[in-house]
């Protein structure tokens, strides 16, 4: 009976501290909401408020009176994030493919260095990165912040960590006396098998691709190209001028679509962060 009691007690306790760090997680973001209907002096005289207010109309028009477009930015967006995923997602699987399927001289080597590249800070190469760029006249194209996303260290280490308990080589040899070619099989049978993991990743890339501030700013400078964390930071301009209600609305037009993101798919962030932490 005392076992019991106590087990009680210690699921009560879980799921106090459960639901207190789920209102401290969700508390910012209705904060942010809330803002978005209030103007500037009452953002400024009280610094939270959890009543909505009655200016969501008068923000809307500050913002749309500037160059915040978000029709435009969200295409914008939705493109290089899109196109990231993609790239990062494919080209890091078909790397862990080739590190744990292939047994060649330099495969050790060739992970150390991948691993060393994570420990490089991306702040250390941009000024080169921008000079390229510029020289080869892709400044204000989303091609440079979505090409670079095919290097991505720490997803090739997340994918082959997870591929080599769960991608069986007997498969693969199997595969290849049916006369099944090399591409054949990695799209066939190791994407497959990959799919929870490749879900968790996507994700994770997808959200930082679209927060993305510092490359974008520096090689995009047509109003035409901006993403929308870009046009939310245009929305402070003069310190002395800013509509702080405006700005929350801009803040809260751009995480919509992450919650969206996240709500169809965090069974995949969950399931794929737990099997890589067992696998790994």
């Amino acid at each position: 009976m005392r076992h019991g009691a106590g087990a009680k007690a210690f699921k009560v306790v879980v799921y106090i501290v459960c639901i207190f760090l789920a209102i401290l997680s969700i508390f910012p973001f209705y904060v942010m909401v809330v803002n978005a209907t209030r103007s500037t002096p009452e953002i400024q005289s009280s610094a939270i408020s959890l009543l909505p207010s009655v200016n969501l109309a008068k923000n809307w028009a500050a913002i749309a009176g500037k160059t915040f477009d978000p029709v435009t930015g969200f295409i914008n967006s939705m493109i290089v994030s899109c196109g990231a995923t993609l790239c990062a997602v494919y080209f890091s699987t078909m790397t862990a493919y080739a590190l744990v399927v292939y047994n060649w001289k330099l495969r050790q080597p060739f992970f150390t260095f991948i691993m060393a590249v994570m420990m490089i800070p991306a702040q250390c190469v941009t000024i080169g990165f921008y000079k390229m760029i510029y020289a080869v006249h892709l400044t204000n194209n989303f091609l440079p912040l979505i090409l670079p996303s095919i290097a991505a260290p720490s997803m090739v280490f997340f994918m082959r960590q997870y591929m080599i308990p769960a991608l069986s080589l007997e498969i693969v040899q199997a595969a290849r006396i049916d006369g099944a070619g090399e591409f054949f099989t990695f799209n066939r049978i190791a994407l497959p098998i990959m799919k929870p993991a490749i879900a968790t990743q996507a994700i994770f890339t997808f959200v930082q691709s679209w927060n993305n501030l510092f490359m974008p700013m520096i090689l995009l400078t047509k109003t035409e190209r901006y993403t929308m964390p870009i046009m939310v930071s245009v929305l402070k301009g003069d310190h002395y001028k800013t509509e702080y209600g405006a700005v929350y609305l801009g803040l809260s037009l751009t995480v919509l679509p992450l919650f969206v993101v996240y709500f169809l798919l965090s069974r995949y962030i969950i399931a794929g962060v737990a099997l890589g932490s067992v696998k790994g």
